[in-house]
């Protein structure tokens, strides 16, 4: 670890902060709870420096706004400001910038390939049956599959059938093996079930994604990327973010955000 890092981590202790640099971290980067802060052992060393400082953001911040950890905080507080709604944009932009997980890219584009697919599905199920809606019952899928183990596919892509007899008999079927599972299902039927499977895939994804635009709107999580920010590249945070730039450099002056205003003095020039 580089020096650096360790005189940041020697402050922190200094002012009463638990650190530790090697647990896991719950999974993330760092973890921020009850004046302790985990910096995972897993991350590269140029992570270090932005982790801790993210991590400490969050503790100025409940010391700002003692329930932020429940609340996730909000902006009027955190700039001290009725109008800090102004900010909003700024910040999502500078998070985008500071995270590019934020950015969702890898799931809307696995959202987009699936939406192909389903439109894919839908004209080989209307090249028969023309009227057939999404959103409306197929009647004359739904009178096939009521005989066919072919139905538990509708659930699951992948189904392992145990028949309870005396010649125990296992059966697997997977979505991917429709073909050769049911030599007589019409390829429109097949292509519905796969239909069917894309749209819940789609549906997993959609609520991902809306977990995450919930965690990183989140005024704490806003807060803590933006001074994370403005030690990896604080010349492009201010031009992403020069309305928030300006009342964070006022209130840190003035002392509002506390021991931040030393730690930012020491790593950055602002």
């Amino acid at each position: 670890m580089e020096k650096e890092a360790k005189d940041l981590i020697k402050y922190f202790r200094s002012i009463g902060l638990e650190v530790h640099t090697s647990t896991q971290a719950r999974g993330n980067q760092g973890f921020y709870m009850k004046k302790r802060i985990d910096v995972s052992k897993n991350i590269p060393p140029e992570r270090i420096i932005p982790v801790l400082l993210h991590e400490f953001a969050h503790y100025i911040h409940s010391r700002i706004e003692p329930l932020m950890e429940k609340t996730g905080g909000s902006l009027e507080i955190i700039f001290d400001d009725d109008c800090a709604k102004f900010y909003e944009n700024e910040l999502l932009e500078v998070t985008k910038f500071v995270d590019k997980n934020s950015k969702c890219e890898k799931l809307l584009h696995h959202k987009e390939l699936i939406k192909e697919k389903i439109g894919e599905y839908e004209r080989i199920i209307k090249d028969k049956y023309p009227k057939f809606l999404r959103s409306k019952k197929f009647a004359e899928f739904n009178k096939y599959i009521k005989g066919s183990n072919a139905k538990y596919l509708l659930k699951y892509d992948r189904v392992k059938l145990v028949t309870a007899t005396l010649n125990r008999r296992v059966d697997v079927y997977t979505i991917d093996n429709i073909e050769n599972d049911f030599t007589d299902m019409p390829k429109e039927f097949a292509a519905y079930i796969r239909l069917k499977s894309c749209q819940k895939k789609q549906s997993r994804i959609s609520a991902k994604i809306n977990k995450m635009n919930k965690y990183y709107s989140k005024p704490t999580e806003l807060f803590a990327r933006f001074v994370e920010g403005l030690y990896i590249n604080k010349e492009q945070v201010c031009v992403l973010a020069p309305n928030c730039y300006k009342r964070f450099s006022e209130l840190l002056n003035a002392g509002y955000y506390k021991e931040l205003r030393n730690v930012i003095i020491n790593l950055i020039s602002i």
